[in-house]
């Protein structure tokens, strides 16, 4: 399996940009990878981290990437599964909304279904002031409205954008 981490820059920022909203925050970091971007989140003050990734060994990652942090360990979740399994499970539950989705998928097909998903259930899963934030590559270009989801923001480093969506 191989990984596309989110660039330290990039990373700095996101969170530069997210600032003002990531204290207390509910977090969901989709494709997780090593995690860098959910523990970074947890370094700025969200109050909670769900990881998901498909990958065990991913998984093991993040685990071990946390080991050494001081962190409640009420305050995180790891999760190996399927983004939609996941989120379809998610919204069934009713549970907490999350504040931020950061979504940074290794494929571009999974990016639509996943957006349109999101946008189909965003009373489930995201809070009325919610973000959604994909990085992908700039060849892979993003519609500006999922069903209900509306871009309003993109901001390019490199070869990788960050798209900011919210519910319209």
């Amino acid at each position: 399996m191989q990984t596309r981490p989110t660039s330290d820059r990039l990373r700095e920022t996101l969170f530069n940009i997210l600032a003002p909203r990531i204290e207390g925050a509910r977090f969901l970091d989709l494709c997780a990878g090593s995690g860098a971007v959910g523990i970074e989140a947890l370094s700025r003050g969200a109050a909670q981290v769900t990881f998901v990734d498909q990958s065990r060994r991913m998984c093991e990652l993040i685990e071990t990437n946390l080991g050494p942090l001081n962190i409640d360990k009420n305050a995180i979740e790891i999760l190996l599964a399927e983004v939609l399994d996941f989120l379809r499970s998610y919204a069934k539950k009713k549970t907490d909304v999350f504040d931020i989705i950061f979504f940074d998928p290794p494929y571009a097909a999974e990016c639509e279904a996943t957006l349109d998903y999101i946008a189909e259930r965003a009373g489930l899963l995201l809070a009325t002031d919610g973000l959604v934030i994909v990085e992908h590559h700039k060849k892979n270009e993003l519609k500006v409205e999922f069903r209900g989801l509306h871009r309003y923001r993109t901001l390019r480093q490199g070869d990788s954008i960050l798209s900011f969506y919210r519910a319209t």
